[in-house]
């Protein structure tokens, strides 16, 4: 039977069957919310399991928000999925050079991956930032290259990109790197999860 809900109701009654479709299990409460959302735009209830967070990383990553930080993807996607009237509220901005013609010229030239050179140039950004990876594992490597060689300090990494190549291996990294970290380890992930992951902790800032 169709439940006939109002358009404004739709997300409240999805989170309700997202907790009801849960439950006796129970969740880090810190994280409770960031995993729900996920959830919610996934329709994947393997992320219950597959998210993984350091150390008060959600609470770090609202912290870093609050304080005006930028948030920096790989993609257009996750970019547009970002809730950008909530971050600008707080003084931060979305940034994504992937796109940037010469990022394109310089990665072609050097033969490396346009998601690398993007890295590189988010690092030269004066702002706190956020990394929201959802699709370029050759992001998270170029983080952590820059990590180790104390070129660049991440408020909080997102490192959920999907696919099969270095995808596993790079988030491993990622969760050795010494930095705030939510990562969704396997093959899963993507750009909507990313951004997800953000709108999660911003929503927690403007609720």
């Amino acid at each position: 039977m169709i439940e006939q809900i109002k358009p404004m109701d739709i997300e409240k009654r999805s989170f309700e069957i997202i907790t009801e479709t849960l439950g006796d299990r129970k969740l880090d409460p810190e994280n409770e919310l960031v995993i729900k959302r996920v959830i919610h735009t996934s329709a994947d209830f393997d992320y219950v399991e597959n998210l993984t967070f350091s150390e008060h990383a959600v609470q770090k990553g609202i912290e870093a928000l609050r304080g005006g930080c930028d948030i920096v993807t790989d993609t257009q996607m996750a970019r547009s999925g970002i809730n950008k009237t909530i971050l600008g509220k707080l003084g931060g901005e979305v940034h994504c050079f992937m796109s940037d013609p010469d990022v394109a010229a310089e990665a072609k030239q050097r033969g490396i991956t346009r998601a690398i050179v993007s890295m590189e140039r988010a690092a030269a950004l004066e702002k706190p930032c956020i990394f929201a990876i959802g699709n370029a594992p050759t992001a998270l490597l170029s983080l952590k290259e820059q990590i180790d060689a104390g070129k660049l300090n991440p408020a909080l990494i997102i490192g959920v990109p999907v696919g099969f190549v270095n995808v596993v291996e790079s988030k491993e990294l990622i969760m050795q790197a010494g930095v705030p970290y939510i990562v969704a380890r396997g093959r899963k992930g993507g750009s909507n999860v990313a951004a997800a992951i953000c709108n999660a902790m911003l929503y927690q800032i403007m609720r």
